[in-house]
C-alpha cells in the first residue's frame, strides 16, 4: 500500500523548484513540457493528465530529504552522547581520585601562592552569587540606583548598588591598568618570538650552519695521536632504570679507546643501585674500555658538586675536552666524531651543544606537548642564538666543553640549581663562543608523568631567577659589549625567564576571570584568542606532525603557567623551594631494545680484546636484572594538585559569569581552560597511574 502524500510539504517543494528554476524553464520552454512547471498539490494539472512518473520522482525526493534530516539528527545525538559520556567519565574519575585512600596531595596546602588562589576562589564564588541574584531580578541589564533601591527593593539591592559604585570607581581602573601592562608585555614577547621565527627561516633559506675544519676517520694516514684526549662524564643519582643504556652508549663510541676516558659519577644513596652500577662499570672494564666509577661520600651541591668533584682529579689535566651526558641520554657511536672537529682551529670556542631527540615523544599526550616545546627551543631559540650571537644557555647534557674554558670561567659552582646556565653565562662574559649543531641529535627520555614534569619545570624556572640575582652586577661590570649585556639582561633573563611566566599566569589566570566580574575593565578578544592562537601556530612549526595537538598545547601552556610563575617567584625572592633539587624520574622505555643493540655492537670490542664473557655478562641476565630493578621501585600513587584544582574552579566560575553577559569567545576560552586545569589538577594527564 502506497504512502499518503504530504500535500503541505509538496506545495512548498514545488514553489522552491519554481523559484530556483524559473529562468532555466523560460530559456528552454520549447524543449520542456509544461507539465513539469505547474503541478497541483493533489497531483493534478489543469487541462492535462498528470504524469505518474513525475509524482513518484518527487515523492522519492521528499523521502530522501527526510532520511537525510533523520541521519543528521542521529549524528548530532551521537555526538551529544559522546560528550556527555566523556563528561560523566571525567566526573567519576575525579570522584574516585578524591575519595581514594591512596590519593596524596602533591603540593602543600600551606604554600603562599595556594593561599592567595584559595582566597581568590572564595571571592569569585561570592561575586557569582551576587551576579546570579542580579540576573534573575533583572538588575543585570538595568542596575538599581542606590536611592531607589533602599526604599523599594530591600537590603540586597542596596548592597548590589553599592558594589557597582565601588566596582566602577575603585576596582576597575587599577585592573584596567594592570591589564594594559600585561597586554604590552604580551605584545613584546610575541614580537620576540616572531623575530626568532624569522631568524630560523633565514637560516633555512641561506642554509647557514657551522662548518668543521677537520673530519676524523676520513684520512687514511691519520694516527691515533691526531685524536684529541676526551673525557666523558655521566653524572647520575639513583638511575636504576637507565644506567645500563647510558653507560653502554658511551662505551661504544667510535673513538680510539686510549684517547678516551669515561667517568661514571654516581651520587646514588641506594646501596643496591650503587652495586648494580659498579657491576656494569666492571663489565665494561673487562671489555677493554677505560672507564672508572666514582662515588662521593659527602653529596653536596647536587649535580654541580658532582661535576666539580670529578674535575678536581689529577688525571683531568691530560684531557682537552669533556663531554657530558645525563643518565637517560644515549649518544650515537659517532657523536664525538661529529662534535670534536668543530674545535679544530677555533681557540675561542668553548662549547659545542647538540640537539635532543626523544625516544618516547609519542608515548602520551604529555610527552607530545613537551616535544612541541623542546622542538621550538632547539630548532629556533638555540639555533638562532648560536648562529647570530654565538651564545645560548648550555642544556646541561649532550654537549662538549673545552676544559680550559671551564677552568678560566671559574668551573662548576654550587650556588644555583641551574649549574649549566651558570657556567654558560660566565663563559660568555669571559669572551668564549658557542656552537649549536641542529643536525646532530642525542636520544633521551621525556618525563611521562605530570609529577616528574612539574618538578623539572620548577627547577628550570626557579634556577634562572637565582642566577639573575647573583650575576646581574657581574654582567654590568663585564668587559663584553653593551649589546651583549643588553641581550643577557633584557632578552635572556627578563623577557624569556621572568616576563613570560609572569604575564601568562597573570593575564590568563587572574585578569581574565576578574574582567568577567568587573566588566568595566576590558580584555580584548584578540588578546584572549587570536594572538595566542597565532603564537601557538608559530611555536608548533618546528614539529609539524604535532599540528593536531595545537589546541591542547595552547591550553596546557597556560595551565603550566602557575607552576612556572610559582617557581619564578621562589627563585627571585629566595624562598625555600627554589633550592630544592629533585632528580627527574625516568622509566627507561627503550632499555630492553637498546641493550640488545649494545650487546651486538660490543661483540667486535670483546673479540679485539681477547676477553671471554663471564656468566654475569649474558644479555638474558642483564635483562632480568633490569626487570627486577624496575619491579622493586616504588608504586606510583594518584595525586591531587591543589593550585591547579582551585584555578580550575575559578575559571569555570568565571565562565558562568561570562555566559550571563553573552561574551562568547571569553566563555569558550574560560570553559576549556578550566577543564584543562581540572584534568591536570586531578593528575589525568601523562602516564596512567593506579
Amino acid at each position: 500500500m502506497s504512502r499518503a502524500p504530504n500535500y503541505e510539504f509538496q506545495e512548498w517543494w514545488n514553489k522552491q523548484r519554481e523559484n530556483n528554476n524559473l529562468d532555466l524553464f523560460e530559456e528552454k520552454s520549447d524543449q520542456v513540457d509544461s507539465s513539469f512547471v505547474s503541478v497541483d498539490v493533489g497531483g493534478r494539472r489543469s487541462g492535462v493528465n498528470s504524469d505518474p512518473s513525475v509524482e513518484k520522482e518527487r515523492g522519492r525526493s521528499a523521502r530522501q530529504l527526510r532520511w537525510v534530516c533523520l541521519l543528521r539528527f542521529q549524528q548530532i545525538a551521537a555526538s551529544l552522547a559522546w560528550i556527555s559520556n566523556g563528561f560523566l567519565f571525567l566526573v567519576r574519575t575525579a570522584n574516585r581520585r578524591i575519595a581514594s585512600p591512596d590519593s596524596r596531595r602533591a603540593d602543600s596546602g600551606t604554600s603562599r601562592l595556594y593561599r592567595v588562589i584559595r582566597v581568590f576562589l572564595i571571592v569569585v564564588i561570592v561575586l557569582l552569587g551576587f551576579e546570579l541574584v542580579a540576573y534573575f531580578k533583572g538588575w543585570h541589564f538595568s542596575p538599581p540606583a542606590a536611592a531607589t533601591a533602599a526604599e523599594m527593593l530591600g537590603m540586597v539591592a542596596v548592597v548590589y548598588a553599592r558594589w557597582l559604585e565601588i566596582r566602577v570607581n575603585y576596582l576597575a581602573p587599577p585592573l584596567q591598568s594592570l591589564t594594559n601592562m600585561c597586554i604590552l608585555l604580551f605584545i613584546v614577547q610575541s614580537v620576540d618570538r616572531i623575530v626568532l621565527i624569522l631568524g630560523c627561516f633565514w637560516i633555512k633559506f641561506r642554509k647557514l650552519k657551522p662548518v668543521a675544519s677537520v673530519d676524523y676517520g676520513k684520512n687514511a694516514e691519520e694516527s691515533v695521536e691526531d685524536y684529541p684526549m676526551v673525557l666523558i662524564q655521566i653524572p647520575m643519582c639513583n638511575e636504576r632504570e637507565v644506567y645500563q643504556q647510558s653507560i653502554a652508549a658511551v662505551c661504544i663510541q667510535d673513538w680510539p679507546k686510549e684517547r678516551m676516558l669515561v667517568q661514571v659519577l654516581d651520587d646514588s644513596d641506594e646501596v643496591d643501585t650503587q652495586q648494580l652500577i659498579k657491576a656494569e662499570v666492571h663489565k665494561w672494564q673487562q671489555r677493554g674500555v677505560r672507564i672508572i666509577y666514582r662515588h662521593r661520600l659527602i653529596r653536596t651541591g647536587y649535580k654541580a658538586g658532582n661535576l666539580k668533584s670529578a674535575m678536581s682529579c689529577d688525571y683531568v689535566k691530560d684531557y682537552e675536552f669533556v663531554a657530558i651526558f645525563d643518565a637517560d641520554f644515549q649518544p650515537t657511536p659517532d657523536f664525538l666524531k661529529k662534535t670534536i672537529p668543530y674545535f679544530k682551529g677555533k681557540d675561542d670556542l668553548a662549547l659545542v651543544q647538540t640537539r635532543w631527540a626523544f625516544v618516547n615523544k609519542d608515548e602520551n599526550l604529555l610527552t607530545r606537548l613537551q616535544n612541541i616545546n623542546l622542538s621550538f627551543h632547539f630548532e629556533v631559540e638555540q639555533q638562532v642564538n648560536g648562529v647570530f650571537i654565538n651564545f645560548f644557555g648550555f642544556n646541561g647534557t649532550a654537549g662538549v666543553w673545552r676544559i680550559r674554558a671551564l677552568e678560566e670561567s671559574g668551573g662548576w659552582l654550587e650556588r644555583t640549581t641551574v649549574e649549566d646556565m651558570d657556567i654558560a653565562v660566565r663563559a660568555h662574559l669571559c669572551g668564549w663562543k658557542f656552537i649549536f649543531l641542529n643536525d646532530v641529535k642525542c636520544l633521551c627520555e621525556l618525563p611521562e608523568t605530570y609529577e616528574a614534569y612539574k618538578k623539572q619545570q620548577h627547577r628550570w624556572h626557579s634556577g634562572p631567577m637565582q642566577l639573575f640575582r647573583l650575576c646581574f652586577v657581574d654582567v654590568l661590570r663585564s668587559k663584553v659589549s653593551w649589546g651583549k649585556k643588553a641581550n643577557l639582561i633584557f632578552l635572556f633573563f627578563l623577557l624569556r625567564k621572568l616576563i613570560l611566566p609572569f604575564y601568562s599566569f597573570t593575564l590568563f589566570c587572574i585578569i581574565l576571570p576578574l574582567t568577567m566580574f568587573l566588566p568595566e575593565a576590558e580584555l580584548p578578544a584578540w588578546v584572549v584568542c587570536y594572538i595566542p592562537g597565532i603564537m601557538s601556530i608559530l611555536s608548533i612549526l618546528p614539529a609539524p606532525r604535532s599540528f593536531p595537538f595545537i589546541v591542547p598545547y595552547l591550553l596546557f601552556e597556560n595551565t603550566m603557567s602557575v607552576t612556572k610563575f610559582n617557581a619564578m617567584i621562589s627563585g627571585l625572592f629566595r624562598f625555600g623551594s627554589s633550592y630544592e633539587w629533585v632528580v627527574t624520574k625516568k622509566l627507561g622505555r627503550s632499555s630492553e631494545t637498546d641493550l640488545v643493540t649494545f650487546e651486538k655492537e660490543s661483540e667486535p670490542l670483546m673479540q679485539s680484546t681477547g676477553l671471554h664473557r663471564s656468566s654475569s655478562d649474558s644479555g638474558i641476565e642483564e635483562l632480568s636484572k633490569l626487570e627486577l630493578s624496575k619491579k622493586t621501585g616504588k608504586t606510583k600513587k594518584n595525586r591531587l594538585y591543589r593550585k591547579e584544582l582551585a584555578l580550575a574552579f575559578i575559571l569555570l566560575t568565571a565562565s558562568v559569569r561570562s555566559l550571563l553577559s553573552a561574551q562568547g569567545i571569553h566563555f569558550y576560552f574560560l570553559l576549556f581552560q578550566g577543564i584543562s586545569f581540572l584534568v591536570v589538577g586531578l593528575d589525568l594527564i601523562g602516564e596512567q597511574v593506579s
